[in-house]
């Protein structure tokens, strides 16, 4: 017993002192892989604001459209008054750059700050040209550019547009979701966007914003978004491998019982096989299941977040 606790006693002693040596290599690995994310992350900036821009200045200024959010607000103010958007984006946005610091943290609101601010200056000044006067045309791709913008800017760890923080903050204030905040204020800009300008325009309007929730919803979730799978079968142990081994994803087993069965008679024990794969994934999981049991009872629901284990987890700040 004493010679077991030594052997044991040594093996750490070797582990802490091997942990030591190599201290200075993990260092400047984590330091590597922290910079090539920052890399990564800056990039989706980038490109968010040169498309977030494009949708601006190539289909929504010149022909007098607007959206939902801070940016909306700033369509409007700016058609109105003749104050340049760029002013208006920055100015606008100051507040809930602010609200950021202390509802989300402060290096989101850095970064938000810096991003908001690029943008004001890319519209400013980088021409564009306009791509179509089809109302149509506009409505839609005007709303798929701005909102391809501002979820490539979400991905990189920022917003170019306050509503989402003040959807936040809204949200731990009260009962209502960041959904509902957001309809509820984008409600507001349209209504006033009714009675400024036409209800055509703010019909046109609405459905701006609806191609760029729909392409935010896209980038940010899109076909990466995470399924719940739950798989009850008797030749769950293979099924078990088939998803370790031939997707390459973890799962967790949980001891049932089936529940079908006569008063009476004893209920027959089973495990419950439950993983998470991405869109792209379900349609392999269900040729794996259906080679080992086609009979399997499978249950699919969407995952909005996951953390740990073996996912893959999307690159988000």
């Amino acid at each position: 017993m004493t010679q077991n606790r030594y052997i044991c006693k040594n093996e750490k002693l070797e582990s802490m002192i091997k942990q030591l040596k190599n201290k200075t290599s993990i260092k400047q690995k984590y330091t590597s892989k922290d910079f090539w994310k920052l890399v990564r992350e800056m990039s989706f900036i980038a490109l968010g604001i040169i498309s977030a821009s494009f949708g601006l200045k190539g289909f929504l200024l010149p022909n007098s459209f607007i959206d939902g959010g801070v940016t909306g607000i700033s369509l409007i103010i700016s058609e109105l008054t003749k104050i340049p958007l760029s002013y208006l984006l920055v100015a606008l946005n100051i507040p809930f750059i602010i609200l950021a610091l202390s509802t989300i943290n402060r290096q989101f609101a850095f970064r938000s700050l810096v991003a908001i601010v690029l943008l004001a200056l890319t519209v400013h000044f980088v021409p564009f040209p306009t791509i179509t006067n089809d109302k149509l045309l506009i409505a839609v791709f005007g709303g798929f550019f701005l909102g391809l913008g501002i979820g490539l800017a979400i991905r990189g760890g920022s917003v170019i547009d306050g509503t989402e923080i003040l959807a936040v903050f809204a949200g731990r204030k009260t009962s209502m979701t960041i959904a509902d905040v957001i309809l509820v204020l984008n409600v507001f800009i349209f209504m006033v966007a009714a009675y400024v300008f036409s209800i055509e325009i703010a019909l046109y309007a609405i459905l701006t914003y609806l191609a760029a929730s729909k392409t935010v919803d896209f980038i940010v979730s899109g076909i990466e978004e995470y399924i719940g799978v739950t798989i009850i079968s008797e030749r769950s142990e293979e099924i078990r491998l088939a998803i370790i081994e031939n997707l390459g994803r973890g799962c967790t087993l949980y001891y049932g019982k089936k529940g079908f069965a006569q008063r009476g008679e004893k209920l027959k024990k089973t495990d419950i096989v439950y993983t998470l794969i991405t869109r792209l994934e379900l349609s392999k999981l269900k040729s794996e299941v259906d080679k080992i049991d086609k009979d399997a009872f499978v249950v699919m629901h969407s995952i909005k977040d996951v953390k740990g284990g073996m996912i893959k987890k999307k690159p988000m700040a």
